[in-house]
C-alpha cells in the first residue's frame, strides 16, 4: 500500500512540476525578449493548431500497408497519413489529409486562414469526432503567451501602438496582426498610464469547460436568435457604477471571445437562420466582430469549424442568396469508411473503451462490418458489390483463376457519392450491445447477424432500402460468413494446416517450374530424376477452374509472377500469388469437407469421430473460440453449410 501511495505521489509530483515549469509571468518588455529569442512563440490560431497536429510526426511508411496493397488502394498517390488522427479514425484518410493542408495553407496565413473550415458528411461518419480530436488535442498542447487579465486572452504584440509596428516586426521576425480590445484599452490609458512595457503577461492553457480558447456553438432557435450569443453582451449591473461607453461594463462572453486564439465550433451549422450566419463569414473573413453596445469592435483570431449533414448543405447550397456565404468556405467531405478492415478496427476502438467484457468469436465484427460497408456502396455494372467490397479492401478477387483486374479509381469515379449513405458505426455498434447484453457467453457471427436483421425490420427505413438491407443480412452475408465457417473449419480440421499448404505450394512450384522450363525434378529419397506430375498439378489447378488450354498460360504466370517477387528481395510462399492461394486452400478443403460433414452433423459419433470432434473443437479454442461460440458456430454449419 505504501508503495502505491508513493507511486500516485511521484505521478502527482511529477506532473505538477512539469505544469509549473510551462508557466510563465512577466512584463510585456521581458515578453518581448522571448519572441525575440524564439519568434515561433508568436502564432495566430491555424498555425499554432497546424503544429499540434504537425508535431505529432508523419507515420511511418513501416506501419503503412504493405506496398502491393498500398499500390491497389492508392495507386501511384497515396495520401499523406498523420499519427495525430491514428489510432482515433480509420478508412478517413484523404479527407484527413485535406484538414490538414487547409490548417497548412492557414498557418502560412493564405485564403484559407480567412474561410470556415467546413465538415460535412452522413450521420456517424465522424465530423464530431474530428472536432473532438482537436479540440482534446489543443489542450493537452502547451500554454500560448497572453495578456494577463484579458477577457479575450489576447496576443501580447497587441500592446504595440501601430506607428512602431514595422520596426517590431522587422526586430522580432514577425509579422503582427490584431489590435487591443476595449477592455485593454481602457487599461492600458487608466492602470499603467499608457506605458505598455509594463503591461503584464503570463502564460494560459486552453479549456472547453472553462471555455478557454474553445467554444462550441449549438444551432439557435431561429425564433430566439441573439448575437450576444457570439460577441458578448453588456453587464446591465455595472451601469450603476459606470457610464454606458465605459467598457468595464462589457461582458466579453460570447463564443468569439472565449474561443479567441482557438476554435469556434458550429454544431449543425446551416441550422440557423442566413443572417446569423455573416456574422460568423464576418469574423473569418474580416477578423473583426462588434463589440457588445458602443465600443467599437474587437479583433478575433480563431479556427472556426463547422459541420453538418449533406441533406443541410444541399438545401443551403441550392439558395443562390447564399453565395457569397458560400465563397468563404473551405468544405470537406468526411464520408462514411468503405474499407473492411478498416471498419473493424472502428468497432475494436469503440469496443476498447466500452466496459463489455464478454466473449466475441473471430469474424464477428468482420461480419457486422460486411453490411455495414456494402449498404454504403453503390451498385456498379462492371462488378457486384461483394467484389467492389473486396476490391476497396486492397484484396485481390479471383474469378476463373486469374486477378480480375478493374481499376479502383475508375469505381470511385462512377459513384462520386459513394460513402455518403448507409449504415453507421452507431447502427452497428447498437446491434453489438443488444447482442453482448442479450448474452453472457459471448456472441457469434450467426447472433450478431440476427440482431441486424431484427434492427434493420424495426426502423423506420423507406421499404426498398429495408428490401436492400435485409438482402444483404439474409442473402449476401450469409453465404460470405458460409464460406468463411468452411475454410475456419477446414483450417481447425487440418493438422498444421499452415505447413500442410506451404508444402503444396512448395510441390505445386517445383513442378511447375519444370513443366514450364521443360526439365526434370529429382525424386528426393532415391535422387532419380522424374517428369514433371501432371495430374498433381491439374489437381490443384481445377480448384478454381484452371483447365484444358488455359494451364499453360496459368503455370508460366504463376512462375513469372513469383520470380518477380523474389527479385525484389520479398519472401515467397503460399500467400504470395493470390489465385494459387486460393486454389491450394480449396484443396486442402476438398480434402476434409467429407469428413467434416460427417463429424459436424452426426448425432452420435463412434469413439473415432468423437476423438476428431474433441480435436477440431480444441482447434478451434485455440483459435479465439470459446466452447459456446465454438458449439454455436458448429451447430450451425452442420445446419446450414453442408447440404446432403
Amino acid at each position: 500500500m505504501d508503495k502505491t501511495k508513493n507511486d500516485f505521489k511521484e505521478i502527482i509530483r511529477k506532473d505538477q512540476e512539469t505544469r509549473k515549469s510551462k508557466n510563465w509571468n512577466g512584463t510585456f518588455l521581458e515578453y518581448l525578449e522571448l519572441v525575440r529569442k524564439n519568434p515561433e512563440i508568436y502564432s495566430l490560431a491555424h498555425k499554432h493548431l497546424y503544429k499540434v497536429i504537425s508535431d505529432a510526426g508523419m507515420v511511418e511508411d513501416a506501419a503503412l500497408d504493405d506496398s502491393a496493397r498500398s499500390l491497389k488502394l492508392w495507386g501511384d498517390h497515396p495520401p499523406k497519413m498523420y499519427n495525430f488522427f491514428k489510432d482515433e479514425f480509420f478508412g478517413v484518410e484523404q479527407p484527413l489529409e485535406k484538414i490538414v493542408r487547409y490548417f497548412h495553407a492557414a498557418a502560412m496565413k493564405g485564403e484559407e486562414s480567412r474561410q470556415v473550415l467546413y465538415l460535412m458528411g452522413p450521420v456517424g461518419a465522424g465530423k464530431s469526432s474530428i472536432s473532438e480530436l482537436l479540440k482534446k488535442r489543443l489542450t493537452d498542447a502547451d500554454p500560448i503567451y497572453v495578456i494577463d487579465g484579458c477577457p479575450i486572452r489576447e496576443e501580447p504584440l497587441h500592446l504595440i501602438p501601430r506607428p512602431l509596428r514595422d520596426k517590431f516586426n522587422e526586430m522580432l521576425e514577425v509579422q503582427i496582426e490584431g489590435e487591443l480590445c476595449p477592455v485593454c484599452r481602457y487599461r492600458l490609458e487608466h492602470e499603467f498610464d499608457g506605458k505598455y512595457e509594463n503591461f503584464p503577461v503570463t502564460t494560459s492553457t486552453f479549456s472547453r469547460m472553462h471555455r478557454r480558447g474553445i467554444a462550441v456553438v449549438p444551432p439557435v432557435d431561429p425564433n430566439n436568435q441573439d448575437t450576444s450569443v457570439l460577441i458578448g453582451s453588456e453587464d446591465i449591473s455595472k451601469l450603476d457604477q459606470y457610464s454606458e461607453g465605459d467598457p468595464r461594463v462589457l461582458d466579453l462572453n460570447g463564443a468569439f471571445n472565449a474561443g479567441n486564439r482557438g476554435i469556434v465550433e458550429f454544431i449543425e451549422v446551416f441550422k440557423n437562420e442566413t443572417e446569423y450566419l455573416h456574422s460568423i463569414i464576418t469574423a473569418t473573413q474580416e477578423k473583426f466582430v462588434p463589440a457588445p453596445g458602443r465600443h467599437g469592435t474587437i479583433y478575433v483570431d480563431s479556427v472556426i469549424l463547422a459541420h453538418s449533414n449533406e441533406a443541410e448543405w444541399r438545401r443551403f447550397k441550392a439558395d443562390h442568396t447564399n453565395e457569397a456565404i458560400l465563397d468563404r468556405i473551405v468544405t470537406v467531405k468526411v464520408p462514411y469508411n468503405l474499407r473492411l478492415d478498416e471498419e473493424v478496427k472502428i468497432y475494436e476502438k469503440m469496443l476498447g473503451r466500452s466496459g463489455f467484457k464478454s466473449h466475441i468469436a473471430p469474424h464477428t465484427l468482420k461480419i457486422a462490418a460486411m453490411f455495414a460497408i456494402l449498404s454504403r456502396l453503390e451498385k456498379s455494372p462492371k462488378c457486384d458489390l461483394v467484389t467492389k467490397m473486396h476490391l476497396y479492401n486492397g484484396e485481390e478477387v479471383i474469378e476463373k483463376g486469374r486477378t480480375k483486374k478493374i481499376d479502383i479509381e475508375e469505381l470511385k469515379e462512377d459513384a462520386k457519392f459513394e460513402g455518403m449513405s448507409g449504415i453507421s458505426p452507431r447502427f452497428i455498434m447498437k446491434a453489438i450491445d443488444t447482442a453482448l447484453t442479450d448474452t453472457v457467453e459471448g456472441i457469434t457471427p450467426i447472433h450478431i447477424r440476427e440482431v441486424m436483421i431484427r434492427m434493420v425490420k424495426d426502423m423506420e427505413f423507406a421499404d426498398d432500402v429495408r428490401k436492400h438491407y435485409l438482402d444483404l443480412l439474409q442473402d449476401t452475408i450469409n453465404k460470405a460468413y458460409l464460406e468463411i465457417l468452411e475454410k475456419e473449419i477446414t483450417k481447425a480440421f487440418v493438422y498444421a494446416y499452415e505447413e500442410q499448404a506451404e508444402t503444396l505450394f512448395q510441390n505445386y512450384l517445383d513442378h511447375a517450374e519444370a513443366y514450364v522450363n521443360k526439365t526434370t525434378l529429382k525424386e528426393n529419397s532415391s535422387k532419380e530424376e522424374m517428369q514433371p506430375d501432371e495430374g498433381f498439378l491439374k489437381n490443384i489447378e481445377e480448384q478454381i477452374a484452371i483447365i484444358g488450354s488455359s494451364v499453360d498460360g496459368f503455370r508460366q504466370e504463376v512462375i513469372s509472377y513469383l520470380w518477380a517477387v523474389g527479385r525484389r528481395g520479398k519472401k515467397v510462399n503460399y500467400k504470395s500469388y493470390e489465385p494459387l492461394k486460393e486454389a491450394i486452400e480449396k484443396k486442402l478443403m476438398e480434402s476434409v469437407r467429407d469428413i467434416s460433414r460427417i463429424i459436424t452433423k452426426a448425432r452420435t459419433r463412434d469413439e473415432e469421430q468423437q476423438e476428431k470432434f474433441s480435436a477440431l473443437v480444441e482447434n478451434m479454442l485455440e483459435r479465439g473460440y470459446n466452447e459456446f461460440s465454438a458449439n454455436v458456430v458448429l451447430k450451425y454449419a452442420s445446419n446450414h453449410l453442408w447440404k446432403d
